[in-house]
């Protein structure tokens, strides 16, 4: 429990490592150069080819959260402190969400261009503003609740391969040509890792409006996972929020204020699961 509670200072106070010395770069350097040296060649091999690619970094992944396990004390409680740290980003995806707060719409666009994968050239004011706290509500669960999560169960190995997982997935699970088959297994393993910890997010969003978030979790059937904090923080906010052509979820048009809103929600939700990571160790130990 004492490495949790430092790594979580450790983020709050000191936020993200060096990009040199973080690990979350050192698997996306990895999955980026086998993306590059793979020539695409037919459904069967390039599904295969990426499940093999995956399982590579999945084992670095496993072997790097055993390197604290050779070293004395303390050098072995600091690196885990650090390995740990770098599977979650608290601070940081905050900053990243703040940043959004623009009256210039064409700095918020420049901002949200950083956190969302789609296209935000043609987006309007309240679509910037929708993409926004659609980062930030599917991220609570890809950047704190899921690594976390298998940190409890698993450890730091837990905590470190949901991360390769996740920054695969980010990079190249994706439904295009490249990588429809390519990305493949591991979209498929990051829908499987982050079933429970999405499904953990709309008890956490509860206690705000039991009615509204129930409601608007019942909607979320556009995707396995990634909709269902997406419709919990557009019920507790009272706000739409639409990807164009993929999901919406009713309410009225959100303003940059809900962006300010919503990361108010944010630090109360981070705040209630690391309450109960805290008892959960407490218990256990």
């Amino acid at each position: 429990m004492f490495e949790l509670v430092l790594a979580l200072i450790w983020d709050l106070i000191l936020g993200e490592p060096p990009a040199k010395l973080h690990p979350t770069v050192w698997f996306g350097r990895l999955i980026g150069f086998f993306d590059e040296a793979y020539k695409r060649k037919n459904a069967f091999l390039d599904f295969f080819a990426g499940a093999f690619v995956s399982l590579i970094i999945i084992i670095f992944a496993f072997l790097l959260s055993k390197v604290p396990n050779f070293l004395p004390f303390p050098l072995s409680s600091l690196l885990s402190i650090y390995l740990l740290k770098s599977s979650f980003a608290v601070k940081s995806l905050a900053q990243h969400i703040k940043n959004t707060i623009r009256e210039d719409i064409q700095e918020q666009r420049k901002y949200v261009s950083w956190i969302v994968s789609r296209d935000v050239k043609g987006l309007d004011r309240a679509h910037l503003n929708s993409a926004a706290i659609e980062s930030l509500a599917e991220n609570i669960v890809d950047s704190i609740l899921s690594p976390l999560f298998y940190y409890l169960l698993f450890g730091l190995s837990g905590a470190l391969v949901y991360r390769a997982i996740n920054t695969m997935d980010a990079m190249i699970g994706y439904k295009d040509e490249k990588y429809f088959y390519f990305g493949k297994f591991i979209a498929r393993l990051d829908d499987l890792a982050n079933f429970i910890p999405a499904r953990l997010a709309v008890i956490l969003f509860l206690p705000f409006s039991p009615r509204r978030v129930w409601h608007h979790y019942r909607l979320a059937k556009f995707k396995v996972n990634a909709d269902k904090p997406i419709a919990c923080m557009s019920a507790v906010l009272g706000v739409w929020l639409e990807k164009i052509g993929v999901y919406k979820f009713p309410g009225r048009e959100p303003t940059l204020e809900d962006i300010r809103r919503a990361l108010k929600i944010y630090w109360i939700v981070v705040g209630e699961w690391v309450l109960i990571l805290l008892i959960f160790s407490c218990l256990t130990s």
